[in-house]
């Protein structure tokens, strides 16, 4: 049912060409009121994470306290200004990523770490519970020194509590920033009410807590 192509990435020069104009996002958050695009809040901060399916991930995050907004796009490929198609087909090496812009004086990097591990199952690869394919493996984008040492060590704690427990490594990508391309019009907050409320989700956790903010045991 799933081809070869789908769970092994293309390589840069394989990858589709994309094009140079954007996708125009909606002005304003359907559910915050808050900008999709920059420029953001004074002191607000970024983090970009990829878990799967991001329509059910995107709402885990804009339902967090202190966070200010959030977006769905693509992230970790090749492939300038994709369309949705272009990412499913597994040619452009985007992994379908959440933007979350949030207040750290209300909700900490950390947080949101714990979120993330805990809404998905990082150690499923280039899958998802039953969406496959590249375009569904995880991945956390870090835009700073900070982020990318709190990634690295929630992960390896969790990693401890996922062994334990009987489960395989992880398998979630650690990995600087790229490119961030918008969504089309019709992903950004997929599940509002004004959407599709009861609509397709598609991501789970493992039912573990996530450690995060202390050092994995030696």
């Amino acid at each position: 049912m799933f081809g070869f192509a789908k769970t092994q990435m293309v390589s840069p020069e394989k990858a589709l060409p994309g094009r140079d104009e954007p996708i125009q996002v909606p002005p304003r958050h359907e559910i915050l009121d808050a900008p999709l695009a920059p420029p953001f809040p004074d002191g607000a901060e970024l983090a970009e994470f990829a878990l799967g399916c991001f329509w059910g991930a995107e709402r885990k995050f804009w339902e967090t306290p202190g966070v200010i907004s959030t977006s769905v796009g693509y992230e970790g490929g090749y492939t300038p200004n994709p369309t949705y198609e272009e990412v499913c087909s597994g040619q452009t090496g985007h992994t379908e990523t959440v933007r979350v812009v949030y207040d750290p004086a209300k909700v900490s990097y950390d947080e949101l770490l714990r979120l993330f591990w805990e809404s998905h199952d990082p150690t499923q690869g280039m899958r998802q519970g039953n969406d496959v394919g590249t375009q569904y493996r995880s991945a956390v984008f870090y835009r700073t020194d900070l982020q990318k040492k709190a990634a690295e060590t929630s992960r390896d704690a969790y990693q401890q509590v996922l062994t334990t427990a009987g489960h395989g490594p992880i398998t979630t990508e650690i990995t600087p920033a790229t490119d961030f391309y918008y969504a089309e019009p019709y992903h950004q907050q997929y599940l509002s009410a004004n959407k599709n409320p009861n609509g397709y989700c598609g991501i789970g956790g493992t039912g573990l807590s996530c450690p995060v903010g202390v050092a994995p045991a030696e």
